[in-house]
């Protein structure tokens, strides 16, 4: 029976669930940012909610459970999905573009030529000449804003950065689930901090 590709594949991301979940090999993070993240706001439910509740109105803790819900929907969204991993060249291809595909080296058959520093290879997109840039792990030429992961070892299309945190690279595919991940998180600790100080303040006068 053939191995699926998740299987095989060559990068140092970690599989579960039959590879439907995708993540770095380094996760050790990724659970304290749950920990912080469940603790913080399990504090609040025991220590101030009901307090709130009664004295404000029963929507406080609500909405702080909604927001919470929201932030961890985002979190496993961009935890556990492709960041926009590109894929990399077969065999063949990448032979070929290791003997010299880029526009300044001649190709033999004979070739001994030995990795040089990066190659650039250009191409035209709408009428105006793009440079992709060649990557050896990969045996690519990657598309524009497209870098290699050094921790995941993958190239990964729109690359902004790889984040401890969620424990996966932030790229094209999972992008706006991290960015409104930060931005849910940020309400929560925000709401949760403000009916905290409430909460102290209202039980002093």
């Amino acid at each position: 029976m053939s191995k699926k590709r998740w299987q095989v594949f060559p990068g140092k991301n970690r599989f579960f669930c039959g590879g439907r979940i995708l993540m770095a090999k380094q996760i050790n993070v990724f659970f304290v940012t749950l920990v912080l993240l469940l603790g913080v706001c399990t504090l609040f439910f025991i220590f101030d909610s009901q307090y709130l509740c009664a004295q404000v109105h029963w929507t406080v803790p609500v909405i702080a459970g909604v927001l919470l819900a929201f932030t961890l929907l985002f979190l496993f969204r961009t935890s556990f999905s492709d960041p926009g991993i590109l894929p990399r060249a077969s065999g063949d291809e990448a032979l070929f573009n290791d003997r010299g595909a880029d526009n300044n080296v001649d190709i033999h058959e004979n070739s001994t030529q030995t990795r040089n520093p990066p190659r650039t290879k250009d191409v035209l997109v709408r009428g105006e000449t793009v440079k992709l840039k060649y990557c050896f792990t990969c045996k690519i030429f990657r598309p524009p804003r497209a870098s290699h992961c050094s921790m995941c070892d993958n190239c990964i299309e729109r690359f902004d950065h790889h984040c401890p945190w969620v424990g996966n690279c932030v790229g094209k595919r999972n992008y706006k689930y991290f960015y409104l991940m930060i931005f849910t998180i940020t309400l929560l600790c925000i709401y949760i901090l403000t009916f905290s100080i409430a909460h102290i303040v209202m039980c002093k006068y």
